[in-house]
């Protein structure tokens, strides 16, 4: 097999001598290509020296906190190594940015599917497998949020105190931020403020800081081929020290509820309701559940501004139009998912 060709955005020969330094096996770097599943960061499988690898950088055109997520991506997986929570394992990272232009670490590549791109015939096949699939989701978040962070070395890599006051501030601001971009006419979004005022009105009482992996949902889970269990929680860079609650409040904005079970984001037929997840996460938490309607509002609130920040980069040419497009017909029906919970 010869050296494989440079893809957009890694430059291979400057990898292979940064790899050289990490003292991991040496030779030429095979089999290179680029794994789909996302529309963001760049994710390269490929081969040396005996091993294969993953390593994930962020896209091209990069946003002004890319190298930062990348480096916070890093810091977390290996805090969580040899944790119950499925995971990708951590190899070796660059926080620099002058050997492929970004920031970028190195992972073990993942041997499972993500169910975004289709069940294989046994979890298709299998309702009862099907329905444990996103069990083992909420069971897989509520372990995560019963990690000491501090105990895994995850002090100071978020801002605990006050977490639940600042959302709503910090993401309104963000959603205003995306003025910035040429072309984009500003945000089309009935009930942003009145789920804005709710939210900031109905604040929980009950706060327990903790590790939140902030993106939980169908589209960033990786399931073993042989059974229901996850093979790994994929995705990390909203991962911070915040209120693990958020996590439960994602997984039931993306999910089909207890009347509609048809509406939903990433998910499968069979998907378990939003009294089974939340009674799995129950089993595996300590934490109090009463406020769980507001975290789905958060959560709705939240990825829809994240999602529209997709839209408002297609306008400036950052990232296709049809993406664009999709993303924010996704967040018009976060938003109303949420006006339907505050109701």
């Amino acid at each position: 097999m010869s050296e494989a060709p440079d893809i957009e955005g890694v430059d291979l020969a400057a990898l292979g001598h940064w790899m050289d330094t990490c003292d991991l096996p040496q030779g030429p770097i095979q089999d290179a290509s680029v794994l789909g599943g996302g529309t963001q960061n760049i994710l390269l499988r490929f081969a040396r020296g005996g091993r294969t690898y993953v390593l994930r950088r962020p896209p091209p055109h990069k946003r002004a906190n890319s190298d930062e997520t990348m480096r916070r991506e890093a810091r977390v997986l290996q805090a969580l190594a040899g944790s119950a929570v499925p995971h990708p394992g951590f190899i070796a990272g660059c926080p620099e940015t002058d050997v492929i232009g970004a920031a970028f670490y190195l992972m073990e590549p993942i041997e499972g599917f993500n169910p975004s791109e289709g069940l294989p015939a046994l979890h298709k096949n299998s309702d009862e497998i099907r329905h444990e699939m996103g069990l083992s989701m909420a069971a897989a978040i509520a372990t995560l949020g019963e990690i000491d962070y501090r105990e895994v070395g995850l002090e100071g890599f978020g801002k605990p105190d006050g977490y639940l006051e600042r959302q709503t501030a910090r993401w309104q601001a963000q959603l205003e931020s995306y003025h910035e971009m040429e072309g984009y006419p500003g945000p089309d979004i009935p009930g942003v403020d009145a789920v804005s005022a709710w939210l900031e009105g109905n604040l929980p009482s009950d706060y327990r800081p903790g590790v939140i992996h902030g993106d939980f949902h169908g589209a960033n889970v990786m399931f073993r081929y042989d059974g229901p269990e996850l093979a790994a929680l994929v995705d990390w860079e909203l991962s911070t020290v915040g209120d693990p609650l958020l996590d439960l409040g994602w997984l039931l904005a993306t999910s089909p509820d207890d009347v509609d079970q048809h509406s939903g984001l990433s998910v499968w037929p069979g998907f378990p309701s939003h009294s089974d997840i939340i009674e799995r996460y129950a089993a595996h938490t300590t934490r109090n559940l009463d406020a769980v309607a507001w975290y789905e509002v958060l959560a709705c609130y939240k990825l829809g501004i994240i999602l529209e920040g997709t839209h408002a980069r297609a306008f400036a040419g950052k990232a296709p139009k049809e993406i664009g497009d999709q993303l924010h017909a996704t967040t018009l029906g976060l938003f109303q998912r949420a006006l339907q919970r505050i109701a």
